[in-house]
């Protein structure tokens, strides 16, 4: 199950043209997007209403799409507009679109009740595009669910573990302790590591000559979006109290978009705001990233297909678990919302039953 109205990262914006068909499949639906000549998106179900074919298939006429299993063609609006020796053309001949958005990079799709898609709760990613920050494009696909991702994420203390070369801090590190806040929509983490020797991938672009403080502080909220500040600062002079002189500091921006059960797609950056002139700094970051998230995948993968052979396994809850715990919390409350909802307009569309036969008889063996 997943959450419906809410907003998913769908595509970073380069993968979407004016010149093609592109088709991402999101909490199981395909979707297929493309740009109308003017660059708004569209996105609509990527299967015709005729014979369910995959318009993605299809090929593109101005800002039309057509089937090509028996030429239905469908305007951007969802609506068949076009069907071959057809004088009329049903009104459901229609294929179920989308509200989707393009906000700083990241192209969002609303996959529940449009009547519900509120642009304001489109979270604030301007790092993506921000002039005094800089990053490279991220994309990884898992075969696996997205909870399992979302642990991952929420419990940094495997960072010097599954990450001893890339991201990762030594015991110490693995040994502060994180402060947890529930917030609105899912968790609020702090996380300060203080007179730590500086990660691999930090000691590679700065010469830091001596040890650090390390802090990564983020939101981690519905449906599965990471947003962090983080970064280190010379050991000891008052980087928890504020004083950021000499530091270096990321704005990691991570979306978890689920694609099926035991499928996810991954959409990743980590803008920084130095040396934002030197593109080999950046590409030595996201190469760091990129690896250390390949690094989590092996780990998550190996824990997925483990837990598929063991469907009763139960795990154990340590301390550490507080911040995935809380967050699982807040899904399972947001499915169970959205559940009694359904199940209210359900019975309001409803006519109430009615009968003139009386109920039968219980047998004596059966009353109470």
């Amino acid at each position: 199950m997943f959450i419906r109205n809410t907003w998913y990262v769908a595509a970073w914006d380069h993968e979407v043209t004016k010149e093609g068909l592109f088709t991402r499949t999101i909490i199981g639906e395909p979707v297929l997007m493309y740009r109308k000549q003017d660059g708004e998106i569209v996105a609509m179900q990527d299967r015709c209403c005729h014979r369910g074919a995959p318009l993605s298939v299809g090929r593109r006429e101005g800002d039309c799409v057509r089937c090509m299993y028996h030429g239905l063609k469908f305007d951007d609006a969802g609506q068949c507009v076009e069907a071959p020796a057809q004088k009329r053309i049903p009104i459901q001949a229609k294929v179920r679109t989308y509200p989707i958005v393009q906000r700083h990079r990241w192209i969002w799709v609303w996959m529940g009740d449009p009547a519900k898609a509120d642009e304001s709760l489109i979270p604030d990613t301007q790092w993506l595009d921000h002039p005094d920050w800089r990053s490279l494009d991220g994309y990884i696909h898992y075969d696996v669910n997205y909870l399992l991702i979302c642990d991952n994420l929420l419990d940094f203390s495997h960072l010097p573990f599954v990450h001893p070369t890339t991201l990762g801090g030594g015991a110490d590190y693995a040994a502060s302790q994180p402060k947890v806040d529930r917030i609105d929509n899912g968790v609020r983490i702090t996380r300060w590591a203080l007179d730590i020797d500086p990660p691999p991938f930090a000691a590679a672009v700065k010469e830091w000559g001596g040890k650090v403080d390390r802090w990564n502080i983020y939101n981690f909220t519905i449906p599965a979006l990471l947003l962090m500040d983080s970064g280190m600062a010379p050991t000891g002079q008052g980087a928890e109290q504020g004083n950021r002189e000499g530091a270096i500091e990321f704005r990691g921006c991570q979306a978890i978009t689920p694609e099926t059960e035991t499928s996810t797609h991954y959409f990743f950056a980590h803008p920084h705001n130095f040396s934002i002139d030197k593109p080999d700094v950046t590409r030595t970051i996201h190469d760091a990233v990129v690896a250390a998230f390949d690094e989590d995948r092996d780990i998550i993968t190996a824990q997925q297909n483990s837990l598929a052979l063991a469907p009763d396994f139960k795990m154990v809850a340590f301390g550490i678990d507080a911040a995935l715990n809380q967050f699982r919390w807040a899904v399972s409350k947001r499915l169970a919302e959205e559940a009694a909802e359904l199940a209210t307009e359900d019975a309001a569309k409803t006519p109430a039953a009615t009968s003139s036969v009386a109920p039968a008889a219980v047998p004596a063996t059966e009353k109470a």
